[in-house]
């Protein structure tokens, strides 16, 4: 390794516009960043060995600070609009110059690792940071190289991330001092004013979303295990819904939790590790994801602990409901070393409809798969946001706009054609509420949807006969085993039924203007797979 490191230090990080360093940490393992990050007081240790972090002001992804520069080679390409941002080459050039200048005399921490678990796919980056605490995170979440694979790395795309170096607004044409600008061009990233480390991730994952489409790879932002019959399945679903929840599932093989890829080779992590949710998190509903808070390794974001004891409180949402845990994917006993799994049998929708009246589940066709992956539904309930305080809907197109740099079409075509190719199923699961709208009804209990899940997954509702949702067109079947025969059927649970129909009447409403400003680019038989509104 001594040959190794001196190799880097001889190339230096001068391609990456980096100069005048003070030293350069190469690929510190685990024990040595811990020693780092505890001398440079950036966390704590808690009880049985998590490195306990704060992010200060941004407990979240900063996604109106997100810019791609607008340059020739990419400018066609991107879908241009309110969440992929423009930012001129000029500007980019010159906030580069000032974070390196800012940058000279100080310590580096560079992690050189891969994104994309299929070596045919697999992406050589380089994560450069000034916390060695943001390096640890990156040592967790992206695949590590070996040694040998060390001596002829050659990133693809680098990450510069400095969170205490901030843009200056006027100047800059950013939006606030806090920035993220993906350089597709100059295969560059750059980070600053924010220490949430999630941004490093997430950069990254929007880099794959842009390239691989290119290569004939569906980029997704989804969860995946595999079955004990060898059968891959699929989750989607935006933060809230369960994907995390109802994929780690100690009976399945974990594949990941957040970002894969498919290929004709099948289904392949982009990450080496997991970014989960940890706030209220249980020993009993999670125990293997619960199981990470208490070992050597684990970065909790934002996680409260006591100051005596050191031990965890999971319950408090003192500093944000969006507590964090990254943690290397081995921690998950029931994960795959390969990261790679089949074509997919089964693909989850996870919505969580607070409005109530969405089937709990639904088998869904091609073109209604493809209308609801562009739309990306499902509702914020009161408490879970500032200023939120009823249900709200929100649409992401193909459950992660924010990091789908092309347009959702692009996405939404290799996801049907894959579908159609390998005869995957497709399932719509609501996992929100019945009965009556939030406040009202009540949230679908967890074991029922665990077993709506399971039964899909285990070809046990493959023959099980369906009728239409004469709203939503929706092919619910009338039986599962396991769950009740009327949370089936949603407009029964509902003591009201005309109330029902116009809350489902308002949410298909919404459906179809959201989908309006798709509707001229997509097949007009994807548009015809979305609900029909009744007065």
């Amino acid at each position: 390794m001594a040959v190794s490191r001196m190799k880097y230090i001889s190339q230096g990080l001068e391609a990456d516009g980096l100069y005048n360093l003070n030293q350069v940490f190469w690929n510190l393992p685990t024990p040595a960043l811990y020693e780092h990050a505890l001398s440079r007081h950036e966390g704590s240790v808690a009880h049985l060995g998590p490195l306990v972090v704060r992010t200060g002001h941004h407990t979240g992804r900063s996604a109106e600070d997100k810019f791609i520069v607008d340059e020739a080679e990419s400018h066609d390409h991107i879908w241009w609009g309110t969440i992929n941002k423009p930012i001129d080459e000029h500007s980019f050039d010159v906030l580069h110059q000032r974070m390196a200048s800012y940058m000279q005399m100080k310590d580096v921490y560079v992690q050189d690792c891969f994104a994309g678990a299929d070596p045919d796919y697999r992406m050589p980056i380089r994560i450069v940071t000034e916390a060695a605490w943001h390096s640890l995170f990156a040592r967790n979440m992206f695949i590590q190289a070996t040694d040998e694979e060390l001596e002829t790395h050659e990133p693809f795309f680098t990450v510069i991330d400095v969170p205490r170096f901030h843009a200056v607004p006027a100047q800059d044409h950013t939006r606030s001092q806090t920035f993220i600008l993906v350089n597709f061009h100059k295969r560059l990233v750059l980070i600053g004013g924010t220490s949430y480390a999630g941004e490093i991730k997430k950069s990254i994952f929007s880099v794959m979303n842009y390239l691989l489409p290119d290569r004939g790879v569906l980029p997704m932002h989804c969860s995946a295990n595999i079955g004990g019959d060898d059968r891959t399945a699929l989750f989607f679903g935006l933060s809230g819904t369960g994907k995390t929840t109802l994929s780690a599932d100690a009976s399945r093989v974990l594949i990941g939790d957040d970002e894969h890829g498919w290929s004709d080779n099948g289904i392949f992590n982009f990450e080496g590790g997991c970014y989960a949710k940890m706030i209220r998190l249980s020993p009993v509903n999670e125990p293997e994801i619960y199981a990470t808070t208490h070992r050597f390794g684990t970065v909790l974001e934002n996680v409260t602990m006591d100051a005596h004891t050191r031990r965890l409180d999971l319950d408090d949402d003192s500093l944000t409901e969006n507590t964090r845990g990254a943690y290397h994917i081995s921690a998950i006993p029931n994960a795959t070393p390969s990261g790679m799994g089949g074509h997919p049998a089964n693909i989850i929708f996870l919505t969580c409809d607070a409005f109530g009246v969405l089937p709990p589940i639904s088998r869904l066709s091609p073109e209604q798969a493809m209308y609801h992956f562009i739309s990306g539904y499902t509702a914020r309930v009161a408490g879970t946001e500032k200023g939120v305080t009823e249900p709200s809907p929100v649409f992401s197109a193909c459950y992660g706009a924010p990091f789908m740099p092309l347009h959702p079409r692009r996405y939404a075509e290799l996801l049907g054609e894959r579908i159609r190719r390998h005869g995957s199923r497709v399932w719509l699961i609501n996992t929100g509420w019945t009965g009556g709208a939030y406040g009202v009804g009540e949230r679908i209990d967890i074991p029922h949807t665990r077993a709506m899940v399971n039964a899909a997954l285990d070809g046990r509702l493959d023959d099980v006969p369906t009728s239409t949702d004469p709203v939503f067109g929706l092919e619910v079947p009338q039986s599962c085993p396991g769950v009740p025969a009327d949370l089936l059927r949603p407009r029964e649970c509902w003591p009201d039924k005309a109330a029902y129909d116009a809350q489902a009447a308002e949410l298909a409403a919404m459906f179809v203007e959201n989908f309006a400003r798709f509707a001229s680019e997509v097949d007009p038989q994807v548009v015809a797979a979305g609900p029909t509104p009744r007065n």
